[in-house]
This record gives structure tokens, C-alpha cells and sequence, in this order.
């Protein structure tokens, strides 16, 4: 397959980036803003973590300061997943941990990985 779709890879990643940050930003909004049917957050810790996710995922998508952001939001994905999840059994297929644990993994390569193409840090020549 990589033979098929390697030559891809440069256009590939941006669009995963962007996708992630996206759907990262709206668990955010959610939490700040109450938007997508949810309820705004009462309790500081959830803000915090909407914020995280607003605007990390608005950073992730856009391609600015990607690395940190990335960095902070899998961090952040990974406290979530030992405080509320890992609690409720082992497996995160069980302690419904999945989404936290696959966003954790995802901003760690994305971090690793940097901005690439399509991103605000590519147009400044920033590495990201």
C-alpha cells in the first residue's frame, strides 16, 4: 500500500491535521460554549480542559505553533484518560477511554511530526 499511496503522504498528513484539530476544536466549543448539544461547563477543570481543546484544536487545524499545541493537547487527552476513564476497568474498549486514548496517540505523532504542508507556520517558514 505505501507504494500506492507514499507519494501522497506530504498531502495526506495536512488533511489529517486538520481534521483532528477540527473535531478536537468542537469538544472544546462544547464545553466553553455549549454548542453541538452539549451544556457549558460548571467546574474549572473542564474549562481548562475546553480551552485545551478550542484552541489547541484551532492551532492543530490551522497549522500554528502545531508541535506545542499538539504536544499540550496529548497531554491533556492523557490525564482525561487516567482520571475518568482508566478508573472504570482496563481496557479502554470497556471504560469507554477510546477517543481519549486515540486522540492522546494522534497529537503525540502530530507533535512529533509538526505542521507540514497547508499549515500558517509553512507560509511564515516556521518548521512548526
Amino acid at each position: 500500500m505505501e507504494r500506492i499511496l507514499g507519494k501522497y503522504s506530504e498531502g495526506i498528513y495536512p488533511v489529517l491535521r486538520i481534521v483532528v484539530g477540527f473535531l478536537f476544536l468542537c469538544h472544546g466549543a462544547q464545553k466553553l460554549f455549549g454548542f453541538l448539544g452539549a451544556t457549558p461547563a460548571g467546574n474549572a477543570m473542564m474549562v481548562t480542559a475546553g480551552v485545551i481543546e478550542f484552541f489547541g484544536g484551532l492551532l492543530v487545524a490551522v497549522g500554528f505553533l502545531t508541535s506545542w499545541a499538539a504536544f499540550i493537547a496529548s497531554g491533556q487527552m492523557a490525564v482525561a484518560y487516567f482520571m475518568a476513564h482508566a478508573p472504570r476497568g482496563p481496557l479502554p474498549i470497556v471504560n469507554d477511554g477510546e477517543p481519549a486514548a486515540l486522540y492522546s496517540f494522534l497529537f503525540l505523532y502530530i507533535a512529533s511530526r509538526g505542521s507540514g504542508a497547508l499549515s500558517v507556520d509553512r507560509l511564515f517558514g516556521r518548521k512548526g
